[in-house]
């Protein structure tokens, strides 16, 4: 197995959460260093009360993201390239939890998880797997369009700071 990069938070570029309470997004930063392991993630994903669950947005060297979505106990995930496993231990967990092999040097890049993970919320997986076809873009942007079409852009385009100039 090759070497890994630490599991610190060194490699996260940002963690945000998204929720709705009384049916207004809110959109908080997470710490990093508890965003770089999926279980603490998961944990502190339940600490706020939105209407239909957290959602966690984790944008890592700006390579992939993992999205995870906590309702209750239920745990739904997904990963924006599946070959990133090789690499990095957040995305090797989200598959070891999703139960997929390791990919190997030949795998192509592609999602692994729930593309459905936020149909609720006005995002089927048709559409989802659409925007992660576009390899162009970064981790943040790709967030930034889905965060958009479930209605708090403006809000993680903020935070994050998309689109603001340098």
């Amino acid at each position: 197995m090759s070497e890994q990069p630490g599991t610190s938070g060194d490699a996260v570029d940002f963690a945000v959460v998204a929720y709705r309470e009384e049916g207004v997004w809110q959109v908080e930063e997470l710490d990093e260093e508890r965003a770089a392991d999926l279980d603490g993630l998961a944990v502190e994903l339940r600490r706020f009360p939105g209407d239909g669950g957290a959602l966690g947005l984790v944008s890592v060297d700006e390579d992939f993201f993992v999205m995870v979505r906590v309702l209750g106990a239920e745990t739904r995930l997904l990963l924006s390239d599946v070959t990133a496993a090789t690499d990095w231990p957040l995305a090797r967990a989200v598959v070891d939890h999703l139960e997929l092999p390791v990919p190997d040097d030949e795998d192509e890049q592609e999602p692994a998880g729930d593309l459905g993970i936020v149909t609720d919320l006005g995002l089927g997986p048709m559409d989802m797997g659409a925007l992660l076809d576009d390899l162009d873009l970064y981790p943040d942007e790709l967030l930034s369009d889905i965060a958009r079409r479930l209605g708090f852009g403006r809000e993680y385009d903020e935070l994050v700071g998309v689109g603001t100039s340098l």
